[in-house]
């Protein structure tokens, strides 16, 4: 009887602090948080050189704020980093131009960024000829 009520003890003491834990975490959230809903972000602009780890700028009213953010440094630096596009596969090579083109049509805007609905990339056409036949073997000379 004694062990029942000490391991019940034990899981109420335990239920206890789990609670509390989970209510300083919700407290401290509300303490950083603001009370105003239409903020306004700026673009990802990073600490040095053109790519990596930066700061955005925010307003709403007469509050501002700094997140933290990051560009990826293979990141397509013509369409931003706030700008995500789905794109469609390659087109065929143009014999004028010696290039592919593809389009992208905007999937995601983040943090309200200003995005072109449709892109247009494009990239030289490889000069090596891919064989269709892989995993295949030549025919055995007899």
């Amino acid at each position: 009887m004694q062990v029942r009520s000490l391991f019940l003890l034990l899981v109420l003491i335990l239920v206890a602090a789990t609670a509390e834990a989970g209510k300083n975490k919700k407290e401290k959230a509300k303490k950083d948080g603001s009370k105003c809903e239409d903020w306004r972000w700026g673009p990802c602009v990073p600490s040095s050189k053109d790519c990596g780890l930066g700061y955005r700028e925010g307003t709403c009213k007469d509050e501002s704020k700094k997140l933290k953010c990051k560009i990826p440094c293979n990141w397509k630096k013509k369409f931003g980093a706030d700008c995500k596009y789905k794109f469609e596969s390659w087109g065929g090579c143009s014999a004028q131009t010696g290039l592919k083109t593809r389009s992208g049509i905007l999937k995601k805007a983040l943090y309200n960024a200003q995005c072109e609905e449709t892109v247009y990339v494009t990239k030289p056409c490889s000069s090596k000829i891919k064989s269709k036949s892989k995993g295949q073997f030549p025919p055995l000379m007899s």
